[in-house]
């Protein structure tokens, strides 16, 4: 015998004519089995029906006029999807609007649309819609009938849903089946009939609940409700960015995830399926490929939060009192009184020392709630036994859902940690000892932005970066071709999803709601389409979003004000990646504000290539520190720049060339002057130096200008231009200093005692100083430890690509600790 198979679609499955026949070829489509089709109304049919009740009612006349429309669309539809086989139909249906038009007709004579003339003539929706399809069966060639649930399907009237009179119904249904052949049965969704066989409805949502009862009367496999999405999300795809169709959930899953607000299944849905423990699988008429989300008695716990749902428009309830510890029936009185009045209670939170017991209840009850509680400790009230009864409206409830989460440590945490990062406060907290559920009061101000977080939180990689970069320029652009080529294999490889989401120039930048291109971002930020002007109070809003677990904002510029605004980003949770020396070597009290901003908002903010760019100086010199190691003193090469052009000029080729040809290669700062009046080493050693613990500015550093007086103001290109007037006295200390076998070096000095110091010094050939490179720096440590043979850190100093590879190792690193961390 072949098995029964229960579905479900909906008005937006049937929503026009070629959705009809979309849904008849799935239908058609499942020849293995036998189909129980059960049908809401066309999109919208069940509201204007409703609609032309409630204006009879009202005694307004229009109602014949929204009869008339109806009767139109009605026919129209008809029209399109059976062509010249409509004429039956047709006739059914205007007979049926004969019979609407008395049942309004009534209505507005006695000034009142009751709730049976309005069930009545809403249910005439799944009618057309079940006559419409099965005749469409029948015309391409499968057996069909139409089955009106009201001939079989008893019901009473509840609280919560219509309860189902399943022995009478099962009777009626074996009945009618023996009548009708084999083929396929039409059903009928939301209508019944109450047991004195009056027409009633089940309710919104009645559809869904109709084939779930008939999967159950049937015995069927499966039930399968046919939607316009994939399936269950694991979030709502229109608050959260990138919400997953999940492949299963269980019965508990699926009740927890329907209680607390998720659209695509309702709690009484699942009622009949779990009674006969069928299966009901979610999926999409109009991708009836995808297979959808399978509910059933248990699932396989793949990950341990399967999902989140929230509900809205909550009021939550505080009773507090030092009468209340260990005294017996406290809240018997207390939830008693509320069941008295009607009131619904969906979250109730204890701490266990039972000095309050606070509950969240629907907002539209919140003041009837209230005065209940109130009048039922009015005595320990007016005696002062119960100190406090506060009321806060304006709540949501946002739940996390997984049979997978009991047993788990840290979920809580993880959970937490996502809502403290996005800034959400949390009123109340509950959770059951199935461990099935966490559930936490917010406000209703800061729902969407909770969500969003708890869902990055377990959804995304704990190493998701939304980024947002300051400065395209030679570092800058060069860091974006760096990541171009390694993003892909960072994600597949080791989970670190970096987002670049913003770039912002001194002048203009581009936002991206999801994320840049890599592979075309220049094009992105030369399109004058996309671009609008910087400002960076918008970035940091764009970057910090809640749909991505973590913000960075990288600043690769060598700008003041940008750096005047590490602080204020760390402060909110940004963590900031840099190369610029401002912020760490400016105003004393401003780096302690870093430092201190930092470590409050437990943000990180690295700067590893603002000294030496790529090579490991900071980090060698907190490894000595934080391992207890004393520091004698730290002298160094540290401008690349000056290794570049002190190793390139030999007397041959003019200095103002060379210093020409290094800016145009990255080698200097965008002014090289910055580098020539030893302001760039100068912010390098007071950087270190801060690191030791010392309070050094650059006030402090006394430092041997190599820009000849009178070239200090003015622009870069007149600089390079004058600069030439001035290559005698260079090149003579130059050559005089090689006639000697000496070498000249562009030296910074600490001494922990002694203070810091700059100046171009001498140095025989086998010092190491004296041996590196093009653009080397080289950097010797004098500890306790190294006392004898210093210890030496030498490489490239300079060039968009070390700086640029350094920044990038950085970001790196920030993402390492943050998968280590969450």
């Amino acid at each position: 015998m072949t098995s029964w198979v229960a579905h479900k679609f909906g008005g937006t499955s049937l929503r026009d004519a070629a959705a009809y026949k979309a849904v008849a070829e799935i239908v058609e489509g499942r020849s293995e089995e036998r189909s129980a089709v059960v049908v809401s109304a066309t999109a919208g049919m069940t509201d204007r029906l409703i609609e032309s009740a409630t204006l009879a009612g009202q005694r307004d006349g229009t109602y014949f006029d929204a009869l008339e429309e109806i009767r139109a669309s009605q026919i129209e539809l008809v029209q399109e999807v059976l062509g010249d086989d409509s004429a039956e139909l047709i006739a059914g249906v205007e007979q049926d609007l004969v019979d609407i038009a008395d049942v309004l007709r009534a209505s507005s004579v006695m000034g009142k649309a009751s709730d049976s003339a309005t069930g009545t003539v809403a249910g005439y929706g799944e009618i057309w819609s079940a006559r419409l399809l099965s005749t469409l069966l029948e015309s391409r060639g499968r057996e069909a009938a139409f089955l009106d649930a009201r001939d079989v399907l008893v019901v009473a009237p509840a609280d919560v849903a219509p309860v189902v009179d399943w022995s009478t119904s099962d009777d009626r249904l074996s009945d009618w089946l023996t009548e009708h052949g084999e083929g396929t049965v039409v059903i009928t969704g939301f209508i019944a009939s109450d047991p004195s066989g009056a027409p009633t409805t089940l309710g919104r949502n009645g559809s869904d609940y109709s084939a779930s009862i008939f999967g159950a009367l049937l015995d069927a496999d499966e039930v399968c409700i046919w939607t316009d999405v994939d399936g269950v999300m694991t979030a709502d795809p229109s608050l959260v960015q990138e919400p997953r169709t999940l492949n299963e959930l269980s019965f508990n899953e699926a009740m927890e995830l329907a209680y607390f607000g998720a659209n695509v299944i309702h709690p009484a849905t699942m009622t009949p399926a779990i009674r006969t423990q069928t299966p009901v699988v979610i999926r999409n008429t109009f991708n009836p490929d995808h297979p959808g989300t399978r509910i059933q008695p248990t699932s396989t716990a793949d990950t341990p939060v399967k999902g989140f749902a929230s509900i809205g428009g909550i009021a939550l309830l505080n009773l507090e009192g030092t009468t209340m510890i260990g005294v017996p029936g406290i809240s018997e009185r207390l939830f008693g009184s509320l069941r008295a009045g009607g009131v619904s209670v969906i979250l109730i939170s204890q701490g266990s020392s039972e000095h309050s017991i606070c509950f969240a209840v629907p907002e539209s009850q919140a003041e009837t709630a209230f005065g209940l509680v109130e009048d039922a400790f009015a005595a320990e009230r007016g005696f002062g036994r119960i100190q406090q009864l506060d009321m806060t409206r304006g709540c949501t409830i946002l739940a996390a859902v997984g049979d997978g989460m009991s047993g788990t440590p840290g979920i809580a945490a993880r959970f937490f940690g996502s809502l403290a990062r996005a800034g959400v406060n949390v009123r109340a907290i509950a959770q059951g000892s199935s461990e099935r559920n966490i559930s936490v009061v917010i406000d209703e101000s800061q729902a969407a932005r909770a969500l969003r977080a708890a869902h990055a939180g377990f959804y995304l990689s704990s190493q998701t970066l939304s980024i947002g970069l300051i400065g395209p320029g030679h570092v800058g652009g060069t860091l974006l071709d760096q990541m171009t080529e390694r993003v892909d294999r960072l994600r597949d490889d080791f989970g670190i999803d970096l987002r670049l989401r913003a770039i912002a120039g001194s002048t203009r930048m581009v936002l991206d709601e999801q994320q840049i291109g890599l592979e075309s971002w220049r094009d992105t930020f030369s399109d004058d389409a996309r671009r609008i002007d910087t400002d960076l109070s918008l970035l940091a809003d764009y970057v910090h979003t809640d749909n991505v677990p973590h913000a960075a904002i990288i600043d690769c510029s060598a700008s003041d004000t940008v750096a005047s605004l590490y602080a204020g980003w760390l402060r909110r949770g940004i963590h900031v990646v840099t190369p610029n020396k401002k912020a760490n070597s400016g105003d004393l009290d401003y780096y302690a504000e870093l430092v201190d901003s930092s470590r409050r908002a437990n943000a990180h903010y690295f700067y590893e290539t603002t000294v030496g760019a790529a090579l490991p100086i900071i980090q060698t010199l907190r490894d000595l520190v934080q391992t207890g190691d004393e520091i004698h003193s730290i002298e160094g090469v540290f401008s690349g720049t000056l290794s570049y052009l002190f190793n390139s000029f030999d007397g041959t080729k003019p200095f103002s060339e060379i210093v020409a040809e290094a800016r145009q290669q990255g080698f200097t700062e965008p002014d090289p002057r910055e580098d020539l009046s030893g302001m760039d080493v100068a912010r390098k050693v007071v950087i270190l130096a801060r690191e030791l613990g010392l309070k050094v500015g650059l006030e402090d550093v006394p430092i041997e200008s190599l820009i000849p007086p009178g070239l200090e103001e003015g622009s870069v290109d007149e600089f390079l231009v004058r600069l030439k007037d001035y290559e005698g006295e260079m090149a003579t200390r130059v050559l005089e200093t090689r006639s000697r076998g000496e070498v000249l070096r562009f030296v910074g000095s600490i001494h922990p005692t002694d203070g810091c110091r700059i100046a171009l010094q001498e140095y025989t050939q086998d010092h190491p100083f004296a041996r590196i490179r093009l653009t080397d720096n080289i950097v010797m440590f004098h500890t306790r430890r190294y006392s004898d043979n210093p210890l030496v850190v030498q490489g490239p100093g300079a060039g968009p690509d070390v700086t640029a590879g350094g920044v990038f190792a950085d970001v790196l690193r920030l993402a390492n600790y943050l998968g280590a961390t969450t």
